[in-house]
């Protein structure tokens, strides 16, 4: 129930910092009855770490509602990676096509996104902009986070009746009315372009279908007893911006071996050596482990949402206006999405094994990931080329850049600090690619990859990131 604590816990202070208190009431009855779930004594770590904070109103209410998001995204079931970064594609549309009338420069995308349509003639003269948002973020929530328990969830509905009460006060009737009902139609309209894509519809409820049987092989891809693969046809999802037909797929540089001077060997090698050492020193690569790793439901974010953690608080660092907030939470969405779908088609269509498998087999017995120091698994239950992380890496390490002016931006990144857990402590980087680069290699001391996984979805990552930076919002 820790988690539970601290879930509740940093919604309360999400919320002290609207001007709006009734909520405080609203919170103690959710408090207690999470309390009311187990008894647990376990201290929790609530230090309250300052950030910088955004000074554009709406811009706030934007992140208000990321934070919401990153805080239920590690209780969903059977979302991650796959589901959770569809999800945030199709949410940050919603909340872009809300405000879109209003942002000077930007266009709708009904006109760029086959089956796509929205009327701006249902939006009357007189939307708030907020208000709207709101209205819109809360049924994408609830619609998209379909995985999360009603506890949890419950979550989206206070936060939307707190900022409703704030945001309505000095409306008129008609004004409060028509945000509403414009916030209303948008997300019912992205909630119905959504459910066009009907192989996504049939996978998200079905991640791991017994129908897929996987081929046997010399270094190809096992599941662990238990197991079955998960989202083996995710190439077939809708993507937003280039296809996996469209991106370059390059395969392994080196065919599978057990010759103890074989390229393949010795990167196996590597995986066994660096992992080993980082679990009994506890060094600096099982804390890089660790901070990225993002695999374990219930106690972290997802992978795609760790990027739009780093977004949230680059935001604030840099203090975006609201139509750039929008556009840098749409950009990402889309990219995220593309190259989930990018990297499980080339997961699927070279399925090699984890490292765990072949070193087991060929060279240490004994050998565990440090993945299995969180959870029985000790692997994510998918092929291993190319990695995933790194492909959400690259992709949102190439956006940011092309975003912020350059790759040269200073950050810390603070997605997991305060955790007790695990090594969450607060990371700095000079550059987005060398934060990029340092989550790729992650998966290395994890156990779960090669170098050459992380290299590669490295490389697909900005190749995607390449295409969304240049789809056009102005026309």
């Amino acid at each position: 129930m820790n988690d539970l604590y601290a879930f509740s816990n940093h919604l309360t202070q999400l919320l002290m910092k609207r001007p709006y208190f009734k909520i405080i009431f609203a919170i103690a009855v959710t408090v207690v009855l999470l309390q009311s779930c187990a008894n647990d004594d376990d201290a929790q770590d609530t230090t309250v770490v300052d950030t910088p904070v955004v000074t554009n109103a709406t811009t706030q209410l934007i992140t208000d509602w990321n934070d919401l998001w990153l805080d239920l995204d590690r209780y969903t079931d059977a979302m991650r990676p796959n589901s959770t970064a569809r999800a945030l594609a199709y949410i940050h549309l919603a909340g872009y096509e809300t405000a879109v009338a209003d942002m000077d420069g930007y266009t709708s995308n009904e006109d760029r996104l086959q089956g796509f349509t929205i009327n701006e003639n249902q939006r009357e003269d007189n939307v708030d902009v907020d208000l709207a948002l709101n209205t819109c973020y809360a049924l994408v929530f609830d619609h998209f986070m379909f995985s999360v328990s009603n506890n949890e969830k419950a979550a989206i509905a206070i936060l939307q009746e707190s900022m409703a009460s704030e945001l309505s006060t000095d409306l008129s009737e008609s004004e409060i009315e028509n945000s509403i009902e414009w916030g209303t139609y948008v997300a019912e309209r992205v909630i119905a372009y959504s459910q066009s894509d009907t192989d996504a519809e049939t996978q998200i409820l079905d991640p791991n279908p017994a129908s897929y049987i996987a081929p046997v092989g010399d270094g190809l891809w096992i599941a662990a007893e238990g197991e079955s693969a998960w989202f083996p046809y995710w190439n077939s999802v809708r993507t937003f911006v280039i296809s996996p037909d469209e991106t370059t797929s390059i395969p392994p540089a080196y065919d599978y071996s057990t010759d103890t001077t074989s390229e393949y060997y010795i990167a196996m090698e590597e995986v066994n050596d660096i992992a080993t050492v980082a679990r009994e020193e506890d060094n600096e690569d099982l804390w890089i482990a660790e901070f990225w790793s993002d695999d374990v439901e219930s106690l972290m974010m997802s992978p795609p949402g760790r990027q739009f953690s780093i977004a949230n608080q680059l935001i604030a660092q840099e203090d975006l206006e609201y139509a750039q907030t929008l556009e840098l939470l749409l950009r990402l969405g889309f990219a995220i999405n593309d190259a989930a779908v990018s990297a499980w088609d080339d997961k699927y269509t070279y399925d090699t094994q984890r490292p765990s498998t072949y070193i087991r087999a060929n060279m240490n017995a004994d050998f565990d990931t440090n993945l299995s120091l969180f959870i029985d698994s000790p692997n994510p239950a998918f092929p291993s080329y190319p990695s995933g992380h790194a492909t959400f890496a690259g992709v949102s390490a190439g956006v940011f850049a092309q975003f912020f002016g350059g790759d040269a931006i200073g950050f810390t990144d603070r997605s997991h600090d305060g955790r007790v857990e695990f090594n969450g402590n607060p990371r700095t980087y000079s550059s987005f690619s060398e934060m990029a680069q340092e989550n790729a290699y992650s998966r290395v001391p994890l156990g779960v990859h090669v170098q050459i996984d992380s290299d590669e979805g490295i490389r697909l990552g900005y190749e995607i990131s390449d295409a969304v930076n240049d789809f056009d919002l102005t026309n």
